[in-house]
């Protein structure tokens, strides 16, 4: 009774949030099959609040879906000897795999500087460098390097202006995740700023799989990479005896 006692003075001296992000996803699961073209997630949500809507500052939404992160090298070609050759290197040593943000206006003027830092919100800051290179002007090149790189893939994504806020309330945007998308498990982050300052967020996942069929054949190759090949051998025999006696049969 005395820890029940403790914890329920806890709770009551502790400051009810202003505002509260509710969300949901349209779903939480895709299955990556052979004829995966890509799939949009919805993401929508609401604002609770416990006190009257300020007047003196607008609200703002900020949505990131991240994948897994992984290690890259980015390099830098130059010409040597009348030919072009990788010459020097940046390694990253976590860079996501996907990452898209979506706003209700430009993330620079909703999102203070100091802010960006502490979440690593924007798309620079989601990237990890390693310390390959000592100019910091240098490694922020390679860097960008890698952001348009994945831009031009569709794995990267800035969708400034992106949600749909109504009365400071109902939120909604859409995702679309590529076709060239990892297996792993995303985060979904959902975040109020107020001020430039993040005043609440909530995280939730999308698990991205390959389907029971592409995961076996996917495990085959890579484990028993001679037994795969063999299948692959019987199957084309296979399929290609069975198409000509098919052909004969018609003929006759």
């Amino acid at each position: 009774m005395r820890v029940l006692l403790i914890l329920w003075l806890c709770l009551v001296a502790m400051p009810l949030r202003a505002e509260e992000v509710i969300a949901g996803l349209s779903q939480n699961r895709v299955s990556l099959t052979v004829n995966f073209e890509g799939s949009e997630i919805l993401i929508y949500g609401a604002v609770r609040r416990e006190a009257p809507l300020p007047e003196d500052s607008a609200l703002h939404v900020i949505v990131t879906v991240e994948g897994p992160p992984q290690a890259t090298v980015v390099w830098r070609k130059a010409r040597r000897a009348g030919i072009w050759v990788n010459a020097d290197r940046q390694d990253i040593r976590a860079a996501p795999s996907f990452y898209a943000v979506a706003t209700t206006g430009p993330l620079r003027d909703i999102l203070s500087a100091d802010a960006d830092l502490t979440h690593r919100i924007s798309t620079r800051l989601a990237i990890f460098e390693a310390r390959g290179l000592e100019d910091p002007s240098e490694r922020a090149t390679f860097t960008e390097a890698l952001i348009r790189i994945r831009e031009g893939q569709g794995l990267y994504q800035q969708h400034d202006g992106g949600i749909d806020l109504e009365r400071e309330t109902l939120f909604s945007t859409r995702l679309t995740l590529p076709k060239t998308i990892v297996e792993g498990r995303y985060t979904a982050r959902i975040l109020l700023v107020r001020d430039g300052q993040v005043i609440d967020e909530v995280e939730t996942f999308i698990n991205v799989q390959k389907a029971v069929l592409e995961r076996w054949l996917t495990n085959l190759a890579y484990d028993q990479p001679f037994l795969y090949g063999a299948l692959a051998l019987f199957l084309a025999v296979f399929f290609g005896w069975g198409a000509s006696a098919l052909f004969r049969l018609l003929q006759n």
